[in-house]
């Protein structure tokens, strides 16, 4: 039996996603074949011992989970010969483990998703679930996608990239590079998740306040044109020993009485938008939207998982964002696009741990 250990909660503001991802992922693993150890990691940055309780962390939007800090304090191996797990317990003794196989990091936004805790993996030798440091960081940094991509061939929404910096000494000049945009905009924190930080911009005199909100979450704001069309979605896959990218069948998210889709519509206003996988498409296009989806994870170089998103204008595929690490809770789009491609949750948990036990990181 493996040992797997289950990292989620974290310091970025999508605390709670990651944690609700927590508990579908601990709902679902298969227990014949895993051990689980769920580290959670506090808002202030403990990595704590917590129960092996799904119910605990199951998504609620009443009351949305999070990690307390129970008093426990988790300690990664003393080197990369070692395997072992160590925690202190409330009272201050120290316990083992056992030897862990890998880890799973079900971390979403900064200092979780961006590559740091990547880094600390890789430092204590263990393999994980994922996308590398390179991969995780790029995934992370919008601007940094978009650069990737677009060199890649990949089409992406226009934009601009400001700190606030450069928005309060050279307005006018940053002012006329988002004109050239035109309207709507939208305005997003760069290295931000879940839609949080997001705003959807009709006029310039807006921008100011938009800004605001995303530089609220992040030091950079990413300014981007809105393109109209139908918002779809696929899933990605590593191949196994090196094989070819895997992508799923495509969803299809249709908002209604908002916007955009954003955190409320995502987690906690079920009427809010509706998800349909499989999508329908066309086979000669959902073969193209399929490709663009693995040219594009291969050119972060990624690992493990991705979900792609994109605006269909009926005539072309644009990359919105690309995520490598996917909302997960059992009614996110990335398990259902799987499980519409033959995959099932559990089965797709699975999947992941394998591939991360086999990943040359």
């Amino acid at each position: 039996m493996l040992t797997v250990v289950v990292l989620f909660g974290g310091r970025s503001s999508e605390h709670t996603i990651s944690c609700a991802t927590a508990g579908g992922v601990l709902s679902a693993i298969d227990r014949s074949k895993y051990r689980v150890i769920p580290v959670g990691i506090t808002r202030a940055g403990a990595f704590t011992l917590q129960p092996d309780d799904a119910a605990q962390f199951a998504l609620n939007p009443a009351a949305m989970p999070g990690v307390a800090d129970n008093g426990t304090r988790v300690f990664w191996p003393d080197s990369a010969l070692s395997r072992e797990l160590r925690y202190r317990d409330a009272a201050g003794a120290s316990h083992s483990l056992g030897d862990i196989d890998v880890v799973f990091p079900i971390l979403h936004g900064p200092f979780g998703e961006d590559g740091t805790v990547q880094g600390l993996i890789e430092l204590s030798g263990l393999p994980y679930v994922g996308n590398g440091v390179l991969a995780s960081a790029l995934g992370m940094d919008k601007h940094f996608t978009k650069s990737v991509l677009e060199a890649a061939g990949v089409r992406v929404a226009p934009w601009v990239t400001v700190t606030p910096h450069q928005w309060s000494t050279d307005n006018e000049l940053w002012r006329e590079r988002v004109r050239q945009l035109g309207l709507p905009l939208f305005v997003k924190p760069a290295r931000a998740g879940s839609s949080v930080g997001v705003t959807k911009v009709h006029s310039y005199d807006d921008l100011d306040a938009a800004l605001a909100v995303a530089f609220a979450e992040d030091s950079k704001a990413l300014i981007e044109t809105a393109v109209v069309g139908r918002e779809l979605e696929c899933g990605v896959l590593s191949g196994r020993a090196g094989g070819q990218t895997r992508v799923s069948v495509a969803g299809e998210i249709i908002v209604t009485g908002r916007e955009f889709y954003d955190f409320d519509a995502k987690y906690l206003d079920v009427s809010a938008a509706q998800l349909v996988c499989p999508a329908e498409l066309p086979e000669g296009e959902l073969r193209e939207m399929q490709h663009i989806a693995a040219r594009a994870f291969d050119a972060i170089g990624g690992s493990g998982l991705a979900r792609v998103d994109f605006f269909f204008t009926g005539t072309e595929f644009v990359v919105n964002e690309l995520n490598t690490m996917p909302g997960f809770t059992p009614i996110s789009m990335y398990p259902k696009c799987w499980e519409a491609s033959g995959f099932s949750y559990p089965e797709l948990i699975d999947e992941l741990i394998q591939l991360g036990i086999e990943a040359i990181r």
